[in-house]
């Protein structure tokens, strides 16, 4: 009701105000939707030192927290400490379920929850990354 009295009282002016706002606001709540790049791949896994790993990584309005375990030069078990997500609570299980399968911070992504995917492939790339030996 209120837009309509405005538009009614308004000039031509104001509403180019209005549809500027507008779009001011829609870039501000997409901008952050950008696709998230894939960081990792398979794992070099004659480099990992033993131990636990934690990985951050954020992308989008999605971010990720995991503590990763290394032992014989895998992956044998991933923690998922935090994770901000929208719609992808189920990448949660699938995602890290496939990491420890294929030994690869690269796995398929979880169908409509590709961001979060993403974003926790990320995380557990950047734990691994702590793991490399020098």
């Amino acid at each position: 009701m209120c837009y309509n009295l405005i538009l009614n009282r308004s000039s031509r002016g104001n509403r180019s105000i209005l549809l500027g706002i507008a779009c001011i606001l829609f870039t501000i709540l997409f901008s952050g939707c950008a696709a998230t790049p894939i960081i990792g791949g398979p794992l070099a896994q004659k480099k990992l030192k033993a131990g636990t790993y934690e990985g951050v990584y954020r992308g989008g309005p999605n971010k990720a927290v995991v503590k990763v375990t290394i032992k014989n030069n895998k992956i044998v078990h991933i923690e998922m400490v935090e994770h901000w997500e929208l719609k992808g609570k189920e990448a949660e299980s699938l995602t890290l379920k496939r990491i420890m399968e294929q030994q690869s911070t690269r796995v398929d992504a979880v169908s409509g929850a590709t961001n979060s995917s993403l974003v926790i492939m990320n995380a557990v790339q950047r734990a691994v990354e702590k793991a490399y030996s020098d």
